[in-house]
């Protein structure tokens, strides 16, 4: 029935039930613009750290060829060993860069859903191998979307770029008479205004983007009325067998408290209204106890089992709604009900004593 259901009668939040298999089969709110960030951002931060210790490994080891080239040795030996130290410098000034982008990776995923383990995402699905499939996906509402995003989002960093470098361009001249340390200096000075003012960008981008797919999720995960009721249903059980069951133990219950009321040594009534059956043994019990309750027809059913059963009935209104109130079966009564109560039991226990 549900997979039957309109788009338009899902009108319903997702209950966490729903999240919660969601996420199980690895459906989670996902945005490529926050792992694009994270990316950009190591990439930033790994240009800030490590940019004054790659320059200086890539000013020292091209220093003698630019310094003195005559002198440089030419022979098959000498170049492979400056090829290794070379390889050595990048490999090195790599590893930093390399862990930051690790862990950009990682974190992107984990600040966006946490830790998630999904072995329904590792199973095999003809839908990701179908042609078919695969065009609709191309083709979809979603991909549009996603291709006029990323367009609008490289107009908006390219834009950027030009008005944070154009004031450079002026100054290219300049560039031609500098060292190479000097060079070096420049480049990586308007590296980190392109890099500051991309990551400032990308991360108010990211910021939309996170907010349009939790949207786009939760709606695509929106449930209908029949939907509700159906996994009510199946968490909390058919609420008509429910109510059924629960009629059934209120019956059981009424059975059995009526059943102790032939055992009573009194019934308190208010004389239509409320009727409440005390039962006391000065051996087995510190106070009378509540044995069978009731108002209006069950209140009348134990007036007549105890008139059957020859269990005396007293009238007495105020005592009678205040033990209904205040006492639940099985209970002993409290102390301010002993008075009253110890009473009407000696009274009881006189009229025993008269009659035999």
């Amino acid at each position: 029935m549900a997979e039957d259901t309109d788009d338009s009668q899902k009108t319903e939040d997702p209950t966490s039930k729903r999240l919660d298999e969601a996420r199980t089969e690895g459906n989670v709110a996902r945005s490529q613009e926050v792992n694009h960030l994270l990316m950009i951002l190591a990439f930033t931060i790994s240009i800030i750290m490590f940019s004054a210790m790659v320059a200086g490994a890539i000013r020292d080891a091209s220093m003698p060829f630019l310094a003195s080239p005559d002198q440089v040795p030419s022979d098959l030996g000498h170049l492979i060993d400056t090829a290794w130290k070379l390889l050595g410098l990048i490999m090195l000034a790599g590893i930093g860069p390399l862990v930051l982008a690790v862990l950009a990776a990682f974190g992107s995923s984990y600040l966006q859903f946490g830790l998630l383990w999904s072995p329904a995402n590792l199973m095999p699905k003809l839908s990701k191998i179908s042609l078919l499939a695969g065009f609709k996906r191309m083709f979809s509402l979603r991909s549009v979307t996603e291709l006029l995003k990323g367009v609008l989002k490289l107009s908006i960093v390219a834009a950027i770029i030009g008005y944070l470098v154009m004031p450079s361009i002026g100054d290219l001249h300049a560039l031609i008479g500098m060292e190479i340390v000097q060079l070096l200096a420049a480049m990586r000075d308007n590296v980190y205004i392109v890099l500051i003012g991309v990551t400032a960008v990308m991360a108010a981008v990211a910021g939309a983007d996170f907010l349009y797919q939790r949207y786009e999720y939760i709606k695509g995960l929106r449930m209908s009325r029949q939907e509700l009721k159906d996994e009510f249903k199946q968490t909390e059980g058919d609420p008509l067998v429910k109510g059924r069951l629960r009629q059934l133990r209120m019956e059981r219950a009424r059975r059995r408290m009526m059943g102790e009321v032939p055992k009573a040594d009194v019934v308190v009534t208010n004389p239509t209204h409320f009727a409440v059956a005390l039962k006391y043994s000065q051996l087995e019990m510190a106070a009378p106890k509540v044995i069978a309750k009731g108002v209006d027809k069950m209140a009348q059913r134990i007036r007549e089992v105890a008139k059957e059963a020859d269990v005396p009935v007293i009238e007495n209104p105020p005592l009678a709604r205040g033990l209904y109130a205040a006492v639940d079966i099985d209970e002993e009564i409290p102390a301010e009900y002993y008075k009253a109560v110890a009473e009407i039991i000696s009274y009881v226990y006189k009229l025993k004593k008269r009659r035999y």
